[in-house]
């Protein structure tokens, strides 16, 4: 088959690019052919190609700038029908449903042919993401957010969720139960970093024998302050533990926190760097507040951590949690940040609990959240809707 995706993230950067990027790549390696449009870092005029793991990737130009350039642009959603007027796809798969995704996929596929796809990975509007983010600006884009999020929904041939919440929002607005799959993130185990804890250890100048834990990535505003509260607990119980905040984390350290010694933000680091630390640590800490952006989601921050068989503590929010906890592929706790403190000091001291965790979460990561598993379900809905 030939297939499109259409994305509002700039290329490189956004957990939805990265959804679709892999997504291709293991579509690429069943036989089809894949082209990705994102948005380009910078550039306002032209198109830029590249090709990663066998996926096209279109780099359309957009005039705005900052979280403007996340799919709003109407001169990026003109390039992109520029773009796709003389093409034809099998299958038009749109991952959200921002402006300058969804017109160029219902045009294309009213010019071209093609199967539509709608793809939802996060609950925006309604109370999701964008109320938790700061500003009054919010407030004015929600009405539109939230039109472009479920105006377009049962236009489509078919509709992958990323979460249960979100399969039943899908169906409430009017979608058909057997044309929508719930679609995880899968884990990409080709590239599991490989190594000896203590070997990374030495790499990054720790104490072998010093309790380590990390959290990666960007936190939303209520996870910061599950995070940062469940720290003081932790730190004070464990004296001598250290925790890495790995990446543009987006949150600001509450002075005691910075001034304790105990807590490092490295900032964006190197892929062989964050590798390390990775197999450094003895466990990786994901906060998830009790939101609604975070019942919908999925925290995509633990697949590499599963596929390099590292024990996570996390709260019972959402999907992922529920899957590992039947499977006891990591320490799942409730949401009162001792909790989540108490999880932590749990896996520093029982290390054969560690290893058992540690052991299911490779098991998880190769056997029910594989790439090619997910590949090869989402293969069959395509099949279905070209077939109807």
């Amino acid at each position: 088959m030939r297939i499109l995706f259409l994305n509002h993230n700039v290329a490189w950067s956004g957990g939805t690019f990265y959804r679709a990027l892999h997504v291709g790549r293991y579509l690429v390696k069943r036989g089809h052919s894949v082209t990705l449009l994102a948005i380009s870092d910078h550039h306002r005029w032209g198109f830029q190609c590249e090709v990663f793991d066998g996926v096209e990737i279109i780099h359309t130009p957009d005039l705005l700038w900052g979280k403007g350039r996340t799919g709003w642009d109407p001169w990026d959603t003109v390039w992109r029908l520029w773009f796709l007027r003389d093409k034809h796809y099998d299958i038009i798969h749109a991952f959200d449903s921002r402006p300058a995704v969804i017109l160029p996929a219902l045009l294309s596929r009213k010019m071209n042919g093609g199967k539509l796809i709608l793809d939802w990975a996060d609950w925006w509007s309604r109370g999701g993401t964008q109320l938790e983010r700061p500003g009054q600006l919010v407030h004015l884009v929600d009405p539109i957010e939230t039109f472009f999020e479920e105006a377009f929904r049962t236009w489509s041939d078919g509709t992958t969720v990323i979460s249960q919440v979100l399969f039943q929002r899908a169906l409430a607005l009017g979608v058909r139960p057997e044309t929508a799959r719930i679609l995880k993130q899968g884990c990409d185990n080709e590239s599991v970093p490989v190594g000896d804890r203590g070997e990374a250890r030495r790499r990054l100048a720790l104490s072998e024998n010093q309790a380590v834990a990390v959290c990666v990535g960007v936190l939303m505003p209520a996870d910061a302050a599950l995070f940062f509260a469940a720290m003081r607990v932790l730190f004070q119980k464990s004296p001598t533990c250290h925790v890495f905040m790995i990446g543009n984390h987006g949150s600001q350290i509450p002075d005691d926190l910075r001034q304790s010694g105990q807590l490092t933000e490295t900032g964006f680091v190197p892929d062989e760097t964050l590798q390390d630390y990775v197999l450094a640590c003895d466990l990786a800490i994901i906060p998830m507040a009790d939101t609604l952006a975070s019942r919908a989601r999925w925290p995509s921050r633990a697949n590499p951590l599963l596929a390099a068989g590292r024990a996570i503590v996390i709260n019972r929010v959402g999907d992922l949690p529920h899957l590992l906890e039947q499977e006891l592929a990591a320490l799942v706790v409730g949401q009162e940040p001792a909790e989540l403190a108490n999880g932590c000091l749990r896996l520093f001291q029982d290390l054969s609990l560690r290893a058992q965790i540690e052991s299911s979460a490779r098991r998880v990561a190769r056997e029910v959240l594989a790439w090619p598993i997910i590949i090869s379900e989402l293969e069959e809905l395509y099949f279905q809707v070209i077939a109807a």
